[in-house]
């Protein structure tokens, strides 16, 4: 891929459209991701709050992914003449995040978990450059910011409902996702045990 514009990780709030914008919205959530990930992979933290930890990072990142599909990539996908192209890419790399987690959660004492987690960080990495260096510059250069705060709106109304858990049998377009993924998020927020109490006993990769 070549970039078509200056990565939104290199441009301030006011140049990507306010802090509302759904640009400003991405990248926060991709600092999110990165610092959680970085804090998985230390060395200081009692299995208790890794497996914690985990559950954050599987629950940001399929919120996140969902909402992209539904609101963010059929956008481009008009208003891009290589939209089609692009959004194809990132759907393949979100359903590899999808199958690798899935795998993890049917595999909890496989000796490959430790391996696995480290795959999939490298996907999600892959997947935010992605986004931040084409993909989202593409919505600056189309949209005004009024737009883009209204698509940021639109977003994280999305994400509020969206499926928390990998499901890889859900299509990766509307709007197969929506008919297929809202209904289960339901069900992700009763298997979502962060919310109550982790296994203590256990981090999910060592």
């Amino acid at each position: 891929m070549t970039a078509p514009a200056v990565s939104i990780s290199e441009q301030d709030a006011d140049a990507l459209g306010g802090d509302d914008s759904i640009l400003m919205r991405q990248r926060r959530d991709h600092a999110r991701l990165d610092a959680m990930m970085n804090r998985c992979l230390s060395e200081d933290l009692p299995p208790g709050e890794l497996e914690a930890l985990w559950l954050d990072v599987v629950q940001l990142v399929f919120r996140h992914a969902f909402a992209e599909e539904t609101v963010l990539w059929p956008l481009l996908r008009r208003v891009s003449p290589d939209g089609e192209e692009l959004t194809r890419q990132v759907e393949e790399e979100h359903q590899a995040i999808n199958d690798l987690v899935a795998r993890l959660e049917r595999s909890p004492d496989d000796p490959r978990r430790a391996e696995w987690i480290q795959e999939a960080f490298a996907l999600i990495r892959q997947d935010i450059r992605d986004e931040e260096d084409e993909l989202l510059p593409r919505l600056r250069t189309a949209f005004d910011d009024r737009k883009l705060r209204r698509i940021g709106a639109a977003w994280e109304a999305v994400r509020a409902t969206a499926p928390t858990r990998p499901h890889p049998g859900v299509p990766r377009r509307p709007p197969g996702n929506a008919l297929r993924g809202v209904p289960l998020s339901a069900y992700d927020r009763l298997r979502d045990p962060g919310r109550t109490a982790p296994d203590r006993r256990r981090a999910p990769w060592r």
